[in-house]
């Protein structure tokens, strides 16, 4: 979700890897930004192409994913529909092509993504599962390395612009935050974001993500102590710097940080809208 922060969180990326494409879905939204960014990795001299999140089921946008065949594989994010909903629909356009996801409900003809599972090496690329729980409990990003030039598809942990929405009940705070201090790690790499452009340094927009929780956590400790105790009322005294009609999402958020807190709190009427909704 973006509010805040609407600014990149790291300089963008003067320019990609020759082995990179994007295909953006034609999702525009408060939610999805220009829209669901499709990756496509295809390694120098190979045939074979990588997809990363197939985004919604439109199917013009999966005919122009198809007519980049053949494709080795797809790869899943994280679960939500605005990456996921078009999977199925393309693994029948190309075949049967494997999708795989760490939930098993976002895999077809293939094992989930475990830690555990060795690294996919194939198609001219090594690909590192990194999984980064929190924006949803099954978000992974990925790690792709060809020849020593390497990106990270970080799926919606980290936008191109603005934040993301900790999806609570399924997404933690506590787990994003451990996310984001593991991505801090990968300096001067490139990331592929689920949505917005891309930008020149992983590591660095970590950081920045990292900053900018930590100041939202003291905002909403100091919203505690004044007596808000419900997500709704949290929302209305620390995000006044979000489209109001946004609110229902920050609400997300706040369950997060509250739960963080070990603030109990009372019941509230937001969720009611899809999280990924245009």
């Amino acid at each position: 979700m973006t509010g805040h922060l609407t600014t990149p969180a790291a300089a963008l990326a003067d320019s990609l890897p020759e082995w990179v494409t994007l295909l953006r879905a034609p999702n525009p939204g408060p939610m999805t930004l220009d829209g669901t960014n499709t990756w496509l990795l295809r390694a120098p001299g190979r045939d074979e192409t990588i997809v990363v999140d197939p985004g919604p089921a439109d199917e013009a946008h999966l005919a122009r994913i198809a007519a980049h065949a053949p494709i080795g594989f797809v790869l899943i994010t994280h679960g939500h529909p605005d990456h996921t909903d078009g999977s199925r629909r393309l693994a029948e356009l190309l075949g049967g092509v494997p999708v795989l996801a760490a939930d098993p409900a976002h895999t077809v003809d293939a094992e989930p993504l475990t830690e555990s599972r060795e690294l996919l090496n194939g198609f001219g690329f090594l690909v590192d599962l990194l999984p980064s729980p929190g924006h949803t409990g099954d978000s992974v990003c990925f790690l792709v390395d060809h020849e020593g030039e390497q990106v990270v598809l970080t799926g919606d942990t980290i936008l191109g612009r603005g934040t993301t929405v900790v999806a609570h009940p399924d997404g933690n705070l506590g787990d994003y935050l451990g996310s984001l201090g593991r991505l801090s790690a990968y300096r001067g790499i490139v990331a592929l974001p689920g949505h917005g452009p891309a930008l020149a340094d992983c590591g660095v927009a970590a950081d920045y993500y990292l900053a900018h929780r930590r100041a939202r956590l003291d905002q909403v400790r100091a919203a505690v102590a004044a007596g808000d105790t419900t997500a709704a009322e949290v929302v209305a005294r620390v995000y006044t710097d979000v489209d109001r009609s946004l609110w229902w999402a920050a609400e997300w958020s706040v369950r997060a940080q509250l739960e963080y807190l070990g603030v109990p709190p009372r019941e509230s009427s937001a969720g009611e809208a899809r999280l990924d909704q245009p």
